[in-house]
């Protein structure tokens, strides 16, 4: 059986990265999505709960039982060590499940996986595993209004989470395909897409 092809999906926020993993999964490639799989470990019940609790203490587990992002987020930045400790415990379970699925996908007959991963720059550990990367990528003031549009952040929040991910730059060196989601419409995106997914799967 032909293995499937491994792409790496990222972007920063606003880029349009999610519009082009969803017009990939309408072509047919399977999409494992980093950031769910991680949503889902810390969510009430998720595995990565108890060992999190045990690290951390029950204040980290908030009244549903899921991760206490706020008490997290106050712990990192009076502790920047904390944050290594939770990568430590949610990092291998997300390559875990992310393989799990890519797996399931391939038994399936899948010849493109997607692995939709914001911070697949920032991480360092996903290029080994990719037979390409794709990067979604537009004018930061762009990010800033699309981000405004569909979320209501305020500017500086959104600056804030722009200044903690990679820079274009950076992003755009780790690139083997620039998608530049800048002026284009839905059909001109769309189109651009699609010819790489083509050539992707060569």
């Amino acid at each position: 059986m032909q293995r499937a092809r491994r792409i790496g999906l990222t972007g920063g926020i606003g880029s349009g990265k999610s519009t082009v993993a969803q017009i990939l999964a309408q072509a047919g490639a399977a999409i494992i999505d980093a950031d769910a799989i991680s949503r889902n470990l810390t969510s009430a019940g998720g595995l990565a709960i108890a060992p999190i609790e045990a690290a951390f203490g029950p204040q980290a587990i908030d009244a549903q039982g899921a991760l206490n992002r706020a008490f997290m987020r106050d712990l990192i930045f009076q502790d920047p060590c904390a944050k290594q400790r939770l990568e430590a415990i949610v990092h291998p379970l997300i390559g875990t499940l992310t393989e799990r699925q890519a797996l399931q996908a391939e038994a399936c007959g899948t010849r493109l996986l997607v692995f939709d991963v914001p911070l697949l720059v920032e991480s360092g550990r996903w290029r080994q595993q990719l037979h390409a990367v794709v990067v979604v990528d537009c004018e930061e003031a762009t990010q800033i209004q699309r981000v405004i549009a569909r979320n209501s952040l305020e500017r500086a929040a959104i600056e804030k989470i722009m200044a903690a991910q990679a820079t274009r730059t950076q992003r755009r060196a780790a690139a083997d395909w620039v998608i530049y989601n800048e002026g284009l419409d839905f059909a001109a995106l769309r189109q651009e897409v699609l010819s790489i997914s083509a050539q992707l799967q060569l």
